[in-house]
């Protein structure tokens, strides 16, 4: 799809409305944008890893105006911060291996598995059910939120954010947590769906191809649009001062509504794209 300088600025405006709504709120970025970019006529496989490339750097982004907020500390020896270690490093492995998996699993069951638990969760946070904090329930939102993110490209913000929140971690705080521990893992997909989508559409023997060869077709304008990542990079990346400092200044009680609708709504949508 051609891009012209109006779509350019729409597509900046489009990603800092959505990244805006994700560093606030700690959700939305990939689950909103991706099925919109297709909508308006991208290539789904162009649009994806501008999605997640962008996601990663307005994350890091976010990340930095969060713990200057001091909506969460990244101190090194904050438990914030291991709490990410924990998330992302345990995600990125799930991440690759449902990956791998997801080719021989019909989506339409994945995607309403997704739905209906984000649905489940953002009714448990409406009702104000929380449990008792510990790593391993973090290591198990890790895996489940990543796995859903390598299976269907979305539903990691709503399981971490909510699992957190339902652990007993302070909504600020998950917020933060969920910013910067989606980065690395979305970086992961970037690299890992590009590299994969070369290796499938390329000719065999690929060992014996110049490398070169290889990261010409890795980065050429059939894999991806760099005037796309550019304008949903720039758009994801201004925005993030805003939405820090909105999750700063919203109270609690509000904040607890906010995100548990906010969380009900994606499940019930994800339900509807998938079965409509």
């Amino acid at each position: 799809m051609e891009i012209a300088v109006g779509m350019f600025l729409f597509l900046l405006v489009l990603a800092f409305v959505c990244e805006f709504i994700d560093s606030s709120l700690g959700m939305g970025y990939g689950t909103i944008l991706a099925p919109f970019l297709i909508i308006i006529g991208f290539d789904p496989l162009v649009a994806i890893p501008a999605v997640l490339l962008s996601q990663a750097f307005g994350g890091l982004s976010a990340s930095v105006f969060h713990h200057q907020f001091e909506n969460v500390s990244f101190k090194y020896d904050s438990r914030d911060l291991k709490i990410v270690f924990v998330i992302s490093g345990f995600g990125i492995i799930a991440t690759v291996f449902a990956a791998l998996i997801s080719i021989s699993i019909p989506r339409i069951i994945l995607k309403t598995y997704i739905g209906i638990l984000v649905i489940v969760m953002g009714g448990i946070i409406l009702l104000n059910l929380s449990f008792k904090f510990s790593m391993r329930k973090m290591i198990a939102i890790g895996i489940l939120s990543a796995f859903n993110k390598g299976v269907s490209g979305g539903g990691f913000g709503p399981v971490v954010t909510g699992g957190q929140i339902l652990s007993g971690q302070d909504h600020k705080a998950a917020i933060g947590i969920t910013t910067l521990a989606e980065a690395p893992i979305c970086i992961s997909a970037f690299f890992t769906y590009l590299i994969g989508r070369t290796v499938i559409e390329l000719q065999p023997p690929i060992l014996s191809m110049p490398f070169s060869s290889f990261l010409h077709q890795m980065f050429s304008p059939k894999m991806f649009q760099w005037e796309l990542i550019l304008a949903l990079m720039l758009g994801s990346i201004l925005v993030t001062p805003f939405g820090a400092f909105t999750t700063k200044v919203l109270k609690k009680e509000k904040m607890h509504n906010i995100v548990g609708i906010l969380i009900t709504v994606l499940g019930i949508w994800t339900l509807i794209k998938t079965w409509f």
